[in-house]
């Protein structure tokens, strides 16, 4: 019998969006979209922890293709769990009870730390994810990849977003992706500071427009864009206004996409700009079914356990997703950008 030849890999983006631990989800993702190998990855926009994950992701797949990318995200998440101290992400390290962190006092030590900033409680600037970045990635590999790659950060004095593309990449870079302001030194880049990119695109997806690069686009986003109940209690308001400030980037170009994306189908971009506008396909792994009953402050939590938990939660949302929508890759989008942005 003649040998079957193996079908072929279909060309994808990824839009990977921050949210601190919560990027261990986006790990579970790829972890199984990587172990199906049907996904041919030749872009990647992302920001803060989804910066972290592309370029752990990249840095894999240079060395050894989609199991060296497997092996590459398990080891970052495991030199995140290891960072001991304050975490990568800026809290204390997890291990204070429940009881204790509702206790009075523990609001209050937790105001007072609100009113002094990095530059007062951490003089040296010492920042445990560089120590992570620096052991997990590969920067020449990523910088000499054929995978584009673009990562969001916010110029703190310009108050505009800027986008590091494949050769500008650095450990600076990624720290400065994931550089929460109240809680560490702003990151500076050719003498410009730089705080989390989250704040101006989360992730940016404009450079995957422009660039040469595959027509769909598959969203891993780590905030719920709706929620069916009404925050009533303190920490649930913060929650959601959490989650609707750092979507409102991604929304605001969503609706751009959708906009362009009916004109073109009534056909009012047919003669004007043919060459700039295209048909994008999207895609999403929607987070809030397997992410919305977790709080705020568990985006803090490196503990492995809880890194673990959200690991198998993104494989399992990655298998559901690779059932329902993998055959519309090439073919159509799998969510309606127009019924919910426009």
């Amino acid at each position: 019998m003649p040998k079957t030849s193996a079908p072929k890999r279909r060309p994808i983006s990824l839009a990977l969006q921050g949210g601190g631990s919560h990027g261990a989800f986006q790990w579970g993702v790829l972890d199984r979209l990587l172990e199906d190998d049907r996904l041919d990855i030749r872009a990647v926009t992302a920001a803060s922890a989804g910066a972290m994950n592309a370029a752990a992701l990249i840095t894999g797949l240079a060395k050894g293709g989609a199991e060296g990318a497997r092996a590459q995200l398990d080891l970052l998440w495991r030199e995140v769990n290891q960072a001991g101290g304050r975490n990568v992400f800026g809290a204390s390290a997890g291990g204070a009870p429940s009881w204790l962190k509702e206790s009075a006092a523990w609001r209050a030590g937790e105001s007072l730390a609100l009113t002094m900033s990095p530059y007062q409680f951490n003089p040296f600037n010492l920042n445990p994810l560089k120590r992570v970045i620096e052991t997990v990635m590969d920067f020449e590999a990523v910088r000499a990849s054929d995978i584009a790659l673009f990562v969001s950060t916010t110029a703190v004095r310009q108050g505009r977003s800027r986008v590091f593309k494949t050769p500008e990449m650095t450990s600076d870079v990624l720290l400065a992706s994931g550089c929460l302001p109240h809680l560490f030194q702003a990151v500076e880049i050719e003498g410009e500071p730089y705080w989390d990119g989250g704040y101006l695109a989360n992730p940016a997806l404009w450079p995957l427009f422009y660039a040469d690069t595959p027509d769909d686009i598959l969203m891993l986003n780590l905030n719920p864009f709706a929620r069916d109940e009404m925050p009533r209690a303190a920490d649930e308001i913060a929650d959601r206004l959490n989650e609707i400030v750092f979507n409102a980037p991604l929304v605001a170009e969503l609706r751009a996409v959708a906009f362009v994306q009916e004109l073109i189908e009534a056909g009012t971009l047919k003669q004007v700009g043919k060459d700039r506008y295209r048909r994008l396909l999207m895609h999403a792994v929607e987070p809030g079914p397997w992410l919305g009953s977790l709080s705020l402050s568990s985006k803090f939590d490196t503990e492995w356990r809880f890194l673990n938990d959200l690991k198998a939660r993104g494989r399992q949302a990655g298998e559901q997703w690779l059932e329902s929508c993998f055959e519309a890759v090439g073919e159509r989008s799998s969510v309606d950008i127009k019924a919910r942005f426009l």
